[in-house]
């Protein structure tokens, strides 16, 4: 089993310096958080959708109404999530965001 590492759900204050020490320059520190923040919401948003896909019903009948209550439950837990720009700062931080700069040529 994965251990989870606990990820802040809201805002602190950071020292950039610190955050971009690896990468070495400030600019390219964001663009990598970006860049992988961009990746965990589209993974996020995959597995809602077939998490939800497993509630969808396609007739009117009184079980809507408790597959209905399921998909909000899961959307709650969804919503309660840490945002995918909190997740990738901590990826940052903990050395497990691997990069690689493209060099003009």
């Amino acid at each position: 089993m994965e251990k989870k590492n606990i990820v802040p759900t809201n805002t602190i204050t950071r020292d950039m310096n610190q955050l971009c020490a690896e990468v070495g320059n400030r600019y390219e520190a964001v663009a990598i958080i970006a860049k992988r923040s961009n990746q965990i919401a589209a993974d996020v948003k995959v597995e809602l959708q077939k998490k939800l896909q497993e509630f969808a019903t396609t007739s009117d009948t009184e079980e809507e109404g408790v597959g209905n209550q399921e998909q909000i439950e899961i959307s709650k837990h969804y919503e309660r999530l840490a945002k995918p720009t909190l997740k990738a700062i901590k990826e940052l931080e903990d050395g497990k965001i691997h990069y690689h700069k493209n060099m003009p040529q």
